[in-house]
């Protein structure tokens, strides 16, 4: 009989990612179409009153290392604490956000199985789960299938839907030993630097409004930002204005930067590289704005401006202001 599928949830000072409740409404599918439960397990210091929580999201147990050694991440003792809970599982999911995919890596290894990284979609086919994810810098798709193992898999943030929580359902919370070594503890999260500003986590945010070399100075970054605050969303940036100094890192997005798939997608300036598309192409709805009608990123958008944006956004940022009063 196939084990149960097993779902890691992420959280932060004590609050679980939102993409961590579409892996764990995921996990749930899958649970229901092998007929196996589903099992959440979490790690972190006073989370345990918190994860009760998780059972409104379908999991049939919650299993919860709450330890304070545990209160910042530590790659290999998460990686231990899973994999001691997933050994006989179907599968194991996660969300694939920095955390996810570095730990998602340690657990296979430990496993003794594969990874698939990033997946936009999962599904059971003959009693297997198959899981699609992109390759070549996302201009085609792999169906993938572990044998010998079971799947451990990371899941694209915003791609798969949040199942509303029952509130009706509880489950007890299995609390679980530290059971790790000392080990590993060799290499851990010392400190957690935050920005001042409540900025939206890009890999979370429903709206991005991202910019590029068409912005053309740091000095124009205010039209990016007046227009993400009006739309209620987070504000990105190409690879090529992180690499002038315009912008932080924690802001790119694309291929060597962080992969994204918001309901709306507003690319300003940008010209649509292989590599930034690879980061943004799944998002639902894709605006383009640029002054070169013939720019690769009009080729996905759903809708284009071809315009300065220097013009195009003081404008659209006065009408969103206008319908959101």
């Amino acid at each position: 009989m196939p084990g149960p599928v097993v779902v890691f949830v992420e959280q932060r000072d004590g609050k679980f990612k939102r993409a961590s409740f579409e892996a764990l409404s995921e996990g749930r599918r899958l649970a229901t179409a092998l007929g196996v439960p589903l099992h959440a397990v979490t790690a972190g210091e006073g989370i345990a009153d918190a994860a009760k929580e998780l059972g409104q999201y379908g999991a049939d147990a919650v299993k919860v290392a709450d330890h304070a050694k545990l209160k910042t991440y530590a790659n290999a003792a998460y990686a231990r604490i899973v994999s001691r809970q997933a050994g006989s599982a179907s599968a194991v999911l996660m969300s694939a956000s920095a955390l996810g995919k570095d730990l998602a890596g340690h657990v296979a290894a430990m496993l003794g199985t594969s990874v698939a990284q990033d997946c936009t979609e999962l599904h059971v086919e003959g009693g297997q789960i198959l899981a699609k994810r992109p390759v070549y810098a996302g201009k085609a798709y792999a169906t993938l299938a572990v044998n010998g193992g079971p799947m451990v898999a990371t899941l694209r943030p915003n791609v798969f839907k949040a199942a509303a929580p029952d509130a009706s359902k509880t489950v007890a919370v299995e609390n679980l030993p530290l059971d790790a070594r000392d080990t590993d503890f060799r290499a851990v999260v010392k400190e957690i630097l935050a920005s001042a500003s409540k900025k939206i986590e890009l890999t979370e945010a429903n709206v991005i409004v991202s910019g590029g070399r068409g912005m053309k100075g740091p000095e124009n970054w205010g039209l990016i930002t007046d227009l993400a605050a009006a739309l209620g969303g987070a504000a990105g940036a190409s690879r090529a204005v992180v690499d002038a100094g315009w912008r932080p890192h924690e802001e790119q997005v694309g291929q060597t930067g962080k992969t994204v798939s918001p309901t709306l997608y507003i690319a300003c300036g940008v010209s649509g590289a292989i590599q930034h598309l690879a980061g943004m192409s799944s998002s639902k709805f894709i605006v383009a704005i640029n002054k070169d009608a013939d720019a690769p990123i009009f080729k996905i958008a759903n809708y284009g401006i071809v315009g300065d944006v220097l013009e195009v956004l003081p404008a659209l940022t006065a009408e969103v202001k206008k319908l959101r009063e």
